[in-house]
């Protein structure tokens, strides 16, 4: 009975797909949201390329390991591609679409190092230059004008792309912002 109720509770706690969302945010969830996704897709900017290796660093089932590179194949974040053909053996090798969540991960790096464990205990890894090994301290910043993009100075409002559901939600927000 009682792995009755936990097979029960993972069922509902299981999230279903963000697709009807009109929100670029949840679409990037649907492929990267799950757990140990974006630790793999880390792995792989520091050089992880076999399942082996994704599995020792990361110490994860190699049934969800397996899942995880699965979908990130179908996805087109990894490139799957054989290394020794007897026994047959694999290397994931991030694709353009995979090497555009790095901004994603330095983010989360940030994050964490600033509000997480590292806040308390120091920072496990930074960044540095590959040609000279100097720190580095990345910012997001909007490429037309060079100005650093903080919370203070943007708002998100309705794209081009915006269905007539989200378009409303940005004006209703709009109108509920004070004025200056």
């Amino acid at each position: 009975m009682r792995n009755a109720r936990r097979g029960l509770y993972f069922a509902i706690m299981r999230r279903t797909s963000y697709e009807q969302m009109n929100c670029s945010i949840a679409s990037a969830l649907d492929v990267v949201g799950e757990s140990w996704t974006l630790l793999i897709v880390r792995d792989a900017f520091y050089g992880v390329r076999r399942f082996d290796e994704f599995q020792e660093n990361l110490g994860i089932a190699r049934n969800v390991l397996t899942a995880r590179l699965k979908k990130l194949v179908e996805a087109g974040v990894f490139r799957k591609t054989a290394y020794r053909q007897r026994p047959l053996r694999h290397e994931y090798r991030l694709t353009e679409k995979g090497a555009a969540l790095f901004t994603v991960i330095v983010g989360l790096k940030q994050w964490g190092d600033r509000h997480g464990a590292a806040a308390r205990s120091g920072k496990p890894m930074d960044l540095v230059d590959r040609s000279d090994g100097r720190p580095l301290d990345p910012v997001l910043i909007d490429a037309e004008s060079g100005r650093r993009l903080e919370l203070t100075n943007v708002r998100a409002v309705a794209g081009p792309g915006a269905d007539q559901r989200t378009r409303a939600f940005f004006e209703r927000l709009a109108l509920n912002r004070p004025s200056r």
